[in-house]
């Protein structure tokens, strides 16, 4: 152990480790990426994260580097949740659910908390966190913030933004502050501070002061957006103030969460499920959009693509469910209005609507019923776990959303780039909000197939950009689409971005790397040699 970890197990309760099977576990997270971290600590309270924060910060003053990455359960797919300094592990002591105010329907938690285990006692008290993730499972709370997460719900009820309230972070020097939004004479006495708290406050306010027309363009018109740092919901006209947009979806580069307070929504486990088949693109654009004012809960999307690999290669799958010949897209549409009225009114307008479009159309409100319909779109798992030789599917374009009005051109032009690089075409997602996934098979231990891995991505995020999309709908920028942000915002805006980064970590202790000022010649080196998710096999996860 260095004499570094020995200083940090002398002075933090939680645990210290630098052993290389320990490091080497934590090299790689849910991405293609991998990079080894020097120490892991498992803090056991906020005062452990504050002096691992005081002690790198100290260390950057003397020129010394060593950067700090917070991690839940690495389930991340663009590689925020690595790093080669100081790894803060949260899911093995601060899991815990703090505070439950069903009145209010506000819950606090800390950032290790499993996502699934706060849901199952949310579920309980007759109350949900709707923008879950399909990695719900197996991922944390802590991780959900980071990225901005949202999944099948949110094309009604928003993203992981819309939910948080109020923040503990432990800023780069080791300083915690509680965000929220402040009015402008709160904000006033904050610039007042002479902490490391009242600079950044100071200086962000001065920022968004001299660039607030600027700020406002950062807007995209999508659904759904995790790419950069939120600094349109920062500042209001009405001078209030709020640091927490700016920490949700910052992937730790600002500062570390250790308390999470977030709003919830009434749970309605009586739910209609309605699965109908498509012969092409334009009958199910013109579904999506005629139920869309209608606000199901989810409208999830399988192509036929993904329906013939899943036959092939495990028939018995969706035995029963669906045959072949199958359709060109199958959609999903739930409603969960706890009024039964409107839910069964709802369930109608759509029936009406679907008649006229889908070759057939299917009904469930029996849980088993609904939990069967529900294979189809779930089934796109096999992908994850299938294995062409040494192919593998990997996670380099497994995120994107554009307007809804380019839901055509985006599906096309995702076919046309499968085509031209001779994959094997497969295609799911989040159909209402207009955010798809994929994932080719290539082999990571192929000279070939590692470079053709950097000109499909470029081919499918120009095509995303060129749409007017955004290349992170709910998976954020990472290592792997952080190259592409200067891109997406343009060269005035990405300073922006840069000078806030700076602004609350001047030193670059806080996950260097990710987001900001990262280049294609930097993550190329990181390439995994395989491919693997073999962590995450006790659940079996889902996309």
């Amino acid at each position: 152990m260095s004499k570094v970890a020995h200083y940090l197990q002398e002075h933090l309760l939680g645990e210290v480790l630098t052993s290389p099977s320990v490091r080497r576990y934590f090299s790689t997270d849910g991405g293609v990426f991998a990079l080894s971290p020097q120490i892991i600590v498992y803090p056991r309270n906020t005062s452990d994260v504050r002096k691992v924060a005081r002690f790198t910060w100290q260390l950057a003053e003397r020129g010394k580097l060593l950067p700090i990455t917070a991690r839940g359960k690495g389930s991340d797919q663009a590689g925020a949740a690595i790093g080669s300094g100081v790894m803060l592990v949260f899911p093995a002591h601060m899991n815990k659910l703090l505070e439950l105010d069903t009145g209010k329907g506000i819950v606090r938690v800390h950032p290790g908390i499993v996502y699934q285990t706060l849901q199952n006692t949310l579920h309980t008290h007759g109350r949900f966190l709707p923008p879950y993730p399909s990695s719900i499972d197996f991922s944390t709370l802590g991780g959900a913030v980071a990225n901005n997460a949202s999944g099948e719900k949110t094309v009604k009820y928003g993203s992981t933004k819309n939910f948080v309230r109020e923040l503990d972070v432990v800023l780069a020097n080791g300083e915690l502050i509680h965000t929220l939004r402040l009015t402008k004479r709160e904000l006033s006495k904050k610039k007042g501070l002479t902490t490391f708290e009242g600079e950044i406050y100071r200086q962000l306010d001065g920022l968004i002061t001299d660039n607030w027309d600027l700020i406002q363009t950062f807007k995209i018109d999508v659904s759904k957006n995790s790419t950069g740092y939120n600094l349109i919901d920062v500042k209001r006209k009405d001078g209030s103030f709020d640091l927490t947009p700016l920490f949700v979806g910052s992937q730790g580069t600002l500062g570390v969460v250790t308390q999470i307070t977030l709003d919830t929504e009434a749970f309605n486990p009586n739910t209609s499920l309605m699965a109908a088949h498509f012969a092409d693109l334009g009958g199910i654009t013109s579904a999506i959009n005629q139920i869309m004012p209608l606000k199901p809960s989810a409208i999830e999307m399988v192509d036929r693509h993904l329906l013939e690999f899943v036959h092939k290669h495990n028939p018995r799958q969706l035995k029963g469910l669906i045959e072949p010949p199958f359709p060109g897209f199958v959609l999903l549409i739930e409603f969960d209005d706890v009024n039964d009225r409107k839910q069964k009114r709802s369930v109608k307008r759509t029936r009406k609507i679907l008649e006229g479009l889908s070759k057939e159309f299917s009904l469930a409100r029996d849980e088993h019923e609904r939990e069967m319909l529900w294979k189809i779109r779930h089934s796109a798992a096999a992908i994850i776990w299938h294995v062409e030789g040494r192919k593998k599917a990997l996670p380099i374009i497994e995120d994107g959303v554009v307007p809804r009005d380019k839901f055509e051109d985006y599906i096309n032009g995702i076919y046309k780039i499968f085509e031209e690089h001779r994959l094997e075409t497969a295609v799911w997602g989040h159909a209402g909000d207009s955010n798809l996934h994929m994932q080719p098979f290539l082999d990571l231990a192929s000279i070939g197939d590692r470079q053709k891995i950097f000109k499909i991505m470029d081919d499918y995020y120009n095509l995303v950009i060129s749409l007017g999309g955004s290349t992170a709908g709910e998976h954020n920028d990472g290592r792997l689409r952080a190259p592409y942000l200067i891109k997406l915002y343009g060269a005035e805006k990405y300073d922006l971005l840069k000078k806030t980064k700076q602004i609350f970590d001047p030193y670059g202790t806080m996950n260097p790397g990710v987001k900001i000022d990262v280049k294609r010649e930097d993550v190329a080196p990181l390439l995994r040699k395989e491919y693997s998710m073999e962590h995450l096999s006790d659940y079996m996860p889902r996309t």
